[in-house]
This record gives structure tokens, C-alpha cells and sequence, in this order.
């Protein structure tokens, strides 16, 4: 295995070991996600997908695209670290306390299962004092760091 292919397998197996740990969080223990918890989740996927890919077809720039969705997740976490952190508003639909879409029947009828919203600003776990979203921030910011890593490798 070159050096190059070594990297990609880090980047790409980061970001999986991520999604699981997230997915454990989520049905293991409990802590559904939010919005922007959600949102963090899709360019971890991609760059699973994009190493798979830079693995197969040995194409530079699969690295940088893999550097690229690394970087997007980063600052998804951080924006919904500031959220957490009441820095800056978060979206209406899981900071503020709208019911928009739902109708006054719906929610007066006992019938009607109405999840509760999960909101973005507030902190569901953390560790050492940093929440999920900010250890995403720094994990995704290493795994850039290992894709352009391999984007400077032969292949």
C-alpha cells in the first residue's frame, strides 16, 4: 500500500468512524440529532464515497474534492458550535420556538404524535467542555489535513 493510499484510507475511515459515532450517539444513546447535527453528517458521507473513488481511480483532484467536503463539515461544526454557544442565531427551525407548519387541531388532537424539535443551541453532550459539534470541528479539521496530505502524493 503507498503512502498516498494510506492517507485516503484515514481520511475516508475518519470520517466513517465519525458517521458511526454519530449513529451511536443517535441509537445507542439516545440523543436524537438536530438540524444542523444532520447537515454536519452528509460531507463526512461524501468523503466516505470520495475515498472509496480516490482509492479506485488514483485521481488527484478525488483528494482535494475529499479536502473539500473535510473542510465543509468543519464549518457546518463550527457555525453550530457559535449556535451552541449563543455567538450568533441558529436557524428558526431548531433554535427558535415556531410551530410553523403546524395547524392548531393538530396540536390539540391527542391522536396526532407531534415529535418535539430538537434544538440546535443547545448542547446535548460534550466532553472536556467541547460539544459534539465543536470535536467535529476539530476531528474534520485533522482529516483535511490527511486528504491534502495525499492530494500532494504521487499517486
Amino acid at each position: 500500500m503507498t503512502e498516498r493510499s494510506l492517507l485516503i484510507l484515514l481520511a475516508a475511515g475518519g470520517s466513517l468512524a465519525l458517521l458511526l459515532g454519530a449513529f451511536a450517539f443517535q441509537y445507542l444513546g439516545g440523543l436524537a440529532p438536530c438540524h444542523l447535527c444532520l447537515l454536519q453528517r452528509w460531507p463526512h458521507a461524501a468523503a466516505v464515497l470520495i475515498g472509496i473513488l480516490a482509492l479506485t481511480f488514483r485521481w488527484r483532484l478525488l483528494c482535494w474534492l475529499g479536502a473539500l467536503a473535510a473542510l465543509t463539515t468543519a464549518g457546518l461544526g463550527a457555525y453550530h458550535t457559535g449556535v451552541e454557544r449563543g455567538w450568533w442565531p441558529g436557524p428558526e427551525t431548531c433554535s427558535g420556538n415556531s410551530l410553523a407548519g403546524i395547524s392548531a387541531q393538530d396540536l390539540l388532537d391527542p391522536t396526532k404524535n407531534i415529535a418535539p424539535v430538537v434544538r440546535c443551541d443547545q448542547i446535548a453532550w460534550e466532553m472536556f467542555g467541547l460539544s459534539m459539534a465543536s470535536w467535529n470541528v476539530i476531528a474534520s479539521l485533522v482529516l483535511m489535513l490527511l486528504w491534502i496530505a495525499a492530494a500532494r502524493r504521487q499517486p
